[in-house]
């Protein structure tokens, strides 16, 4: 493989993870954030999640939940997502914060908002290398199912790129493609590093 991949989401750790897990699998290199000020997990109501730092292992969140109700957080697939979360990486990791890992040449988003505070944050760095990065936001639900769904999407549009000559070339016709045969409206940009 030769790009090197983000996947970005809001502060729940599914989306990003579940395609950082699929693409790491297949060999891509790969890494995964969120963008919220903290990693916030479903609670026993919605007034009620559970907030943790960036940076707190999943084990600890997994052991923590566990504690707390078993049965409501494996229900609802948080345990088993903080499980899979753990055999990925040591801990969730906060986009803006990323400058100690260098720079990516694809990020990829699975909410428009998400989408815009990537922008952003490229915008608001030093240019110092003026290497081109490409940020794609693929609408995903923030579900289970659809974040299995939302990472193969993100899987098979990476292979696309993969196979191009020059993404920076084709990339408009990658995406077209893409919509049209998955009928999902992606949005695009090139920012720089």
């Amino acid at each position: 493989m030769k790009f090197r991949y983000a996947m970005v989401c809001s502060s729940n750790q599914n989306r990003s993870m579940e395609a950082h897990s699929l693409l790491k699998r297949q060999g891509f290199e790969v890494c995964s954030y969120g963008t919220g000020s903290h990693v916030k997990l479903p609670g026993p109501s919605l007034r009620e999640p559970n907030i943790y730092d960036f940076g707190t292992p999943y084990k600890q969140m997994f052991d923590d939940l566990r504690r707390k109700d078993p049965e409501l957080y494996k229900r609802n697939g948080i345990l088993p997502m903080l499980k899979r979360n753990s055999g990925v990486k040591l801990a969730p990791q906060r986009w803006q914060d990323n400058a100690v890992d260098g720079f990516f040449d694809i990020v990829f988003t699975f909410e428009e908002k998400v989408f815009d505070m990537v922008i952003e944050d490229l915008h608001n760095r030093d240019h110092i290398l003026m290497k081109s990065v490409l940020i794609i936001n693929l609408e995903v639900k923030d579900n289970h199912e659809e974040a299995a769904v939302g990472a193969r999407l993100a899987l098979d549009l990476c292979l696309e790129i993969e196979a191009a000559d020059s993404w920076e070339e084709s990339i408009d016709d990658i995406l077209t493609a893409f919509e049209k045969q998955n009928r999902r409206k992606l949005l695009y940009s090139i920012s720089f590093y």
